[in-house]
């Protein structure tokens, strides 16, 4: 795959997952959500740190890891370049890496520009370019939108450490660049002796 159709390609990405955050952030108050199908809501969340809400602690936290994921999106960014130039790479590893970088660096512009542009979602429709941000620089909040609680219930007493508890199978909530990077993953793992098969 050539430089001009992997730029192409994060540029697609870039585009949906931008656009559907704004449209999300403009559209829906925090926490509200729309049933699509039983087993998929449209649901309104911001993730403040890392996957599965997970925070890194103190004044510094948010801001610490905006700034490593900006040095792991170049790290990534020059091994597409490379990948692109050596002209042996497989297709499988260039799209696998597009993928993820373009997936990291959606969160990242939310991470890095939400906090200026966005005025607070709480119990209000949130403003583009709003007078009043809700944060600062690289402390912004990363909108999740896609929620498929495909089952919930009770879960049998005998299962083990989970038995007895109420459990929802699949409970992550997730955005469009979440997807590009689990899928360029995938492809990693699942085509792993294709990905890293040099062409001869």
């Amino acid at each position: 795959m050539s430089l001009r159709n992997a730029t192409l390609l994060i540029f697609l990405i870039l585009m949906v997952d931008q656009l559907s955050k704004i449209y999300i952030k403009t559209n829906f108050i925090l926490g509200e959500e729309v049933e699509v199908l039983s087993w998929f809501k449209i649901l309104f969340v911001e993730n403040e740190g890392m996957a599965w809400g997970t925070r890194i602690p103190g004044e510094y936290g948010k801001l610490f890891l905006t700034v490593f994921r900006l040095f792991a999106v170049g790290g990534i960014g020059y091994w597409l370049w490379d990948s692109v130039e050596n002209k042996h790479s497989s297709n499988y590893l260039v799209v696998a890496i597009a993928l993820i970088f373009a997936g990291a660096l959606g969160n990242i512009i939310d991470s890095v520009f939400y906090g200026v542009i966005f005025d607070d979602s709480h119990s209000q429709l949130a403003t583009l370019f709003s007078e009043q941000p809700y944060g600062k620089w690289f402390h912004g909040k990363v909108v999740d939108l896609f929620y498929f609680p495909i089952w919930h219930g009770n879960l049998p007493t005998w299962i083990p450490v989970w038995g007895g508890r109420d459990f929802t199978f699949f409970n992550a909530i997730f955005n469009v660049a979440d997807v590009a990077i689990s899928t360029g993953v995938g492809i990693l793992i699942c085509f792993n002796k294709k990905a890293f098969h040099a062409n001869n």
